[in-house]
Formats: C-alpha cells, sequence, structure tokens
C-alpha cells in the first residue's frame, strides 16, 4: 500500500507542464506583492502611540510592513544564498499573502461591508475573509515570534495589535498575550528566529555564516508554518460558509496540500515562490466552476485545482496514512531532495 500511496501523491502532485512556464517569465517588480514598495520597512516606520508600537493587521498595507520589517531583519543570514536578499526563504509567506490581496480573496465575500473592493476599501482586510483569517496567524504570529526571539533587538516600545471589529477573541494582539493563549505556536516560530540568530554568534568566531544549514532552516520554518495552519484551520470553518463550494474546498485542498510540501522542505525564496504561484486560480472560485473546465483559467490552473482536491480526498480517505507515509519517505535529507526534484521536475519538460 505504502508504494501505490507514494504513487497517488506523485501522480496529484504532477499537474504542470512546460506549457506553463511562459506564463511566469516575471522580472522586475512584478515578483514584489502589491504595493509592497508602500509598505513600511522598519518597525519605527509604524505610528507610536501611548509609548507602542501600532500595527494594524486589518489593513493590507500594515501586514505587508511587518512581512518587510521580518525580511529586512532577517536579510543577513540568507546573504549566501541570493543576491539583493531573494534567497531568504520568508519570502514564501508576502508573496502568498499577495496573491490573495491581487485575487480578491482578503475582500469581505459576505458583501455587507465595501471592505477589501476597489470601490470601497481598497487596503482594509476582511475578519470575514478565511483567507484573510488564516493568514493571520501566518504574518502576525511569526511576527511576535521574531520579536520574542530578539530578531529586532531591544526595542524601545511595546508592540500593539489592533483587533478587528469583530471575532476579536479568534486572535491575539501582543507578545504577552499571544504566548498565554498559543504557547506551542509562538514557541515554534520563536525557535525558527533563534535558529538564526544562534548562526550569527556561532559565526563570530569562524568570520562567516558557514554554521547556517538551509535544510535545517527550511524545517524549523516549515514546521512553524504548518502549525500555524493546524491552529487556525479549525478556528475559521465558520468563515468557510461565505465562501462559493468550489472555493472553500479549494481553501481546505491548499490547507491540506501545505502538510505535503512543508515535509520536503521546500524552498520559499522569491523566485521559487513566484514561479509555483502562476498555478493558482487567479481569481476567486465561484459556484458553477468546476475543475478541469473552468474556462478562464489555464488547463495547468485546472489541472493543479483537480490535483489537490485528489490529494485532500485521498488522505482524508485514508485517515491520514498517505500524509503519515509521505512524510515518513521525506524524513531524510536524500529523500527530502527527491521529493523536491519530483515537484521541480513537474513545472519543467
Amino acid at each position: 500500500f505504502g508504494i501505490h500511496a507514494l504513487l497517488v501523491v506523485t501522480l496529484t502532485l504532477s499537474p504542470v507542464t512546460a506549457a506553463a512556464q511562459s506564463e511566469n517569465d516575471v522580472t522586475g517588480e512584478d515578483v514584489y506583492p502589491p504595493l509592497w514598495h508602500l509598505a513600511p520597512e522598519n518597525l519605527l516606520d509604524f505610528p507610536v502611540k501611548d509609548n507602542k508600537i501600532v500595527i494594524s493587521a486589518w489593513n493590507y498595507q500594515d501586514r505587508l510592513g511587518v512581512y518587510k520589517s521580518l525580511l529586512s531583519a532577517s536579510a543577513k543570514y540568507f546573504d549566501a544564498f541570493g543576491s539583493q536578499n531573494s534567497g531568504n526563504i520568508l519570502w514564501g509567506l508576502p508573496v502568498q499573502h499577495g496573491w490573495q490581496f491581487r485575487t480578491g480573496r482578503l475582500a469581505d465575500p459576505s458583501g455587507v461591508t465595501s471592505c477589501g473592493y476597489e470601490n470601497g476599501e481598497l487596503l482594509c482586510q476582511s475578519v470575514r475573509s478565511w483567507w484573510s483569517c488564516m493568514n493571520y496567524y501566518l504574518s502576525i504570529i511569526p511576527f511576535l515570534g521574531a520579536v520574542e526571539a530578539g530578531l529586532f533587538g531591544q526595542l524601545p516600545y511595546e508592540i500593539e495589535i489592533l483587533p478587528p471589529e469583530e471575532q476579536k477573541d479568534d486572535f491575539c494582539y501582543s507578545v504577552k498575550d499571544c504566548w498565554s493563549r498559543m504557547p506551542k505556536l509562538m514557541d515554534d516560530w520563536k525557535a525558527f528566529f533563534e535558529y538564526l540568530l544562534s548562526t550569527e554568534h556561532k559565526a563570530v568566531s569562524s568570520a562567516s555564516l558557514s554554521s547556517f544549514k538551509l535544510d535545517d532552516a527550511l524545517g524549523l520554518m516549515w514546521k512553524a508554518h504548518t502549525s500555524s495552519i493546524a491552529y487556525a484551520l479549525p478556528k475559521f470553518q465558520d468563515s468557510l460558509k461565505y465562501l462559493s463550494d468550489p472555493e472553500a474546498n479549494f481553501g481546505e485542498d491548499w490547507a491540506n496540500a501545505v502538510d505535503f510540501i512543508a515535509a520536503t522542505h521546500f524552498s520559499t525564496d522569491l523566485q521559487t515562490t513566484n514561479h509555483f504561484q502562476v498555478f493558482l486560480p487567479q481569481k476567486m472560485l465561484v459556484e458553477g466552476d468546476v475543475p478541469p473546465s473552468i474556462s478562464d483559467f489555464s488547463p495547468e490552473q485546472n489541472k493543479v485545482l483537480v490535483s489537490l482536491r485528489v490529494l485532500h480526498k485521498v488522505n482524508k480517505l485514508t485517515g491520514g496514512l498517505l500524509l503519515k507515509l509521505w512524510q515518513k519517505a521525506m524524513s531524510t535529507e536524500a529523500g527530502r531532495k527527491k521529493g523536491r526534484e519530483l515537484i521541480e521536475s513537474l513545472t519543467s519538460s
């Protein structure tokens, strides 16, 4: 059964062909999330009130600023992996968030408010958006974990995250608040940033960051990433009701697929993330969208949707055994290399 299951994974992770490659000739500004150049780069670029740095997590630009400050503060650890911080594995988070913004996934899906719409409050992120709520746990929580780990050094002010207008209990708003509510999650993100910081201390004697091991860093980052999704998924189950059935299915399929990708320690640098994001749906799915026959999607995007659905269904039918078998196959560095090569080979000839 194990071999059969891994074959299923191979099939379901193999939807893309070289035909789609031309879609991804992204250069220059296109590789960055929308409005990236306008986002605050430094924590002290955010407003300070009552001796606190105040961040509005329900504003797209502020959330981008959180990512930008993380990338900026961690840049020196990734110098060896690409120029201009392009090899930083934290790029996957803001690039994915930019895709959510560009495709309308952060707007109010209930239509009750104008939050997130061009003719309303474009930069508003709706607390009714399943994607926006899930992303809170992949932006604010990593950020506060980094603050606690000391990535930003000794800050002159505390951090305060502004709450949304509803569902306030579903989120936490400061380092102390998050530690008391979700210690395991904060600990996973803190461990990743502490690993980066520890390589700097070791490097003082060797005059280089040679002690930095990318596979280890990716392992810690993906562990925290999947913890965030696992924690948030049951919390925002009710938010799926605002979405069309095809979009809700896609959201859950996406969350399931992350576990399979994470097991390979897949690199989430700027170029790789942009390359693979081309195969995701570039608009919200609506009722009547049935892959592989969605007319305004490319054949490759249609195939990805079908593949993610099959992967999720088979994993569910086996009670999660498929994922366990895949994780076992990916438990060595050689296995993970093969897993990554498999995913990468599927987008080339």
